[in-house]
Order: C-alpha cells, then sequence, then structure tokens
C-alpha cells in the first residue's frame, strides 16, 4: 500500500514537470528589452504653467511690508502686550511665502 501511493506521488511530480512549457529564448529576451526600455526613458516632464509676474511681484511686495511690521510687534510682547493683529500677520507671512515658493518651483 505505501509502494503505491510512493509511486502515484512520483507520477504526479514527474507529470508536473512535464506538463511545464519552457518559455522561448526570443520570448524571454523580448522580456529583457522591454525592461531595459522602460528603465532608459525618462518620466514625462510636466508643462510649466505660466507665471504671472505681476501678481508674483504684489505678493512678494506685500510679503516684505508684513515681515517689516513684525519686528515692532514682536517688541510690544517683550514689553508685555501682545498686538491683537501680530498672529494673523504671521499667519499671512506663511501664506505668502508658501504661495511664492510653490509658484517658483512649480
Amino acid at each position: 500500500m505505501k509502494v503505491s501511493w510512493l509511486l502515484i506521488a512520483i507520477l504526479l511530480a514527474a507529470s508536473t514537470a512535464l506538463a511545464q512549457k519552457a518559455i522561448p529564448p526570443g520570448v524571454r529576451q523580448a522580456d529583457k528589452t522591454e525592461a531595459q526600455t522602460e528603465k532608459n526613458v525618462p518620466p514625462p516632464r510636466e508643462q510649466a504653467r505660466p507665471v504671472d509676474m505681476a501678481k508674483l511681484k504684489r505678493d512678494a511686495d506685500q510679503l516684505a511690508s508684513l515681515a517689516q511690521s513684525i519686528p515692532a510687534a514682536i517688541e510690544s510682547v517683550q514689553r508685555g502686550t501682545l498686538p491683537k493683529d501680530l498672529i494673523e500677520k504671521l499667519r499671512q507671512v506663511e501664506k505668502l511665502s508658501k504661495r511664492l515658493r510653490s509658484k517658483l518651483t512649480h
């Protein structure tokens, strides 16, 4: 009984090994060439969006104006008073600087 199970297992293993088809060498070479070609192709470049220079200049001027007003407000904080618009000015500086950076880098 054990011999028959062993014989069946060997026959199954042999039949599955013979059933697998070999990949033709031309297909392997084509796959290698395709993979190499994909590595050599650079990613597509995004089209640069035109920058509105007038808006960029206005944002830069507003940022400079806000940045100049902050040191005086910080001196008030050192004296113990918090100007009510300081936090809003700092948020606006951050917003303008992010907007300028994103427009210049994209």
